[in-house]
């Protein structure tokens, strides 16, 4: 017998009220609860978190989710991890726990059987990245579990997210290249439906007259190789290269040494993120810097207040990005 259960039997009183009582919830009477919180005493009873999930049917669990890169473990996309890393922080000081699993492409292709929300395992989610399609966020939406989104926003949905200043920050990289004399600048680019790409390639097309792009299906080192070939042979002219995160800055950079040539003498490279890899790279990147904590502060206390009052209307909450000059970037020679 729990002792929630002992302390029902003892009052002649339902453990759905004992629980309530013991969990400063509302629906009992000020001298039940005195009574039971005695009882509780005399039995030395701490009420746990399983308890008051019986009593209320909530998890105490919030779901942090991204989608996995094939072929690599979860650990290994630092942008994201930090972020989760921040999220655990602040979920930690609350009376909630974070559940963190990564996403697959099935899962994304079939959201109903998605087993977190189909088996009830969590009161809310953080879905992190711009790879999380529409269709999935729509669907866990009509779960109406408090959803928060970080580094993704739909269209014409409103819904509660967390996002960077792509635009500005991709403004900022291009005016640093302009500075430095570069007028032959391309652009290496994820996928066109992603927000965040969606926001810098604007961001570089409002500061560059002219500007080649060059979109991927995914933001990695090697898709970063290969833009850089596809720009480099369609305009060999280019002496900058702006990209959408880190990742494909430094496989552009990789392919530039493969092919002789030398960062920065002969071509600039920025990135956006400034990953850890970034300061670690060679040369060291130039970058745009994203507060990845403070995105993940932002995203934990958005749900935390969701959970408190579910019908808060949705809104975005933007962060600012500074740029951080590195050795991969010089002066147009």
């Amino acid at each position: 017998m729990s002792v929630v259960d002992e302390i029902a039997k003892a009052l002649g009183v339902s453990g759905a009220s004992v629980s309530r009582a013991l969990n400063d919830r509302p629906g009992v009477s000020a001298e039940l609860r005195e009574r039971v919180l005695a009882k509780a005493r005399e039995l030395h009873y701490t009420p746990t978190l399983t308890a008051r999930g019986l009593a209320t049917s909530q998890t105490f669990n919030i779901g942090f989710f991204f989608l996995q890169k094939a072929g690599l473990p979860a650990a290994a996309d630092p942008f994201y991890t930090e972020i989760l890393h921040s999220v655990q922080q602040v979920i930690a000081r609350s009376d909630y726990h974070v559940a963190f699993e990564t996403l697959t492409p099935d899962t994304l292709a079939h959201p109903v059987d998605f087993r977190f929300v189909r088996e009830r395992r969590i009161d809310a989610m953080i879905l992190a990245g711009p790879d999380i399609p529409a269709g999935f966020i729509n669907a866990m939406l009509h779960t109406k579990l408090p959803l928060v989104l970080v580094d993704n926003r739909l269209d014409f949905t409103p819904v509660n997210c967390v996002n960077s200043d792509d635009e500005t920050g991709a403004y900022l990289a291009a005016q640093h290249l302009l500075n430095l004399g570069h007028t032959k600048i391309g652009v290496i680019a994820g996928p066109t439906e992603w927000a965040s790409t969606a926001r810098r390639v604007w961001g570089y097309h409002r500061a560059l007259s002219e500007v080649e792009v060059v979109h991927m299906n995914e933001t990695t080192i090697e898709s970063g190789r290969e833009a850089y070939r596809r720009l480099s042979g369609a305009h060999p002219e280019i002496t900058a290269i702006a990209a959408v995160n880190d990742s494909m800055a430094i496989g552009a950079i990789r392919e530039a040494h493969r092919r002789g040539l030398c960062v920065p003498d002969d071509l600039s490279v920025v990135g956006f993120d400034d990953i850890a890899w970034a300061e670690l790279n060679d040369p060291p990147l130039t970058t745009l810097r994203i507060p990845r904590q403070q995105m993940g502060k932002e995203a934990a206390h958005r749900v935390l207040m969701l959970l408190q009052d579910p019908d808060l209307l949705a809104s975005e909450i933007i962060v600012p990005v500074h740029m951080v000059e590195r050795n991969s970037t010089a002066p147009r020679r």
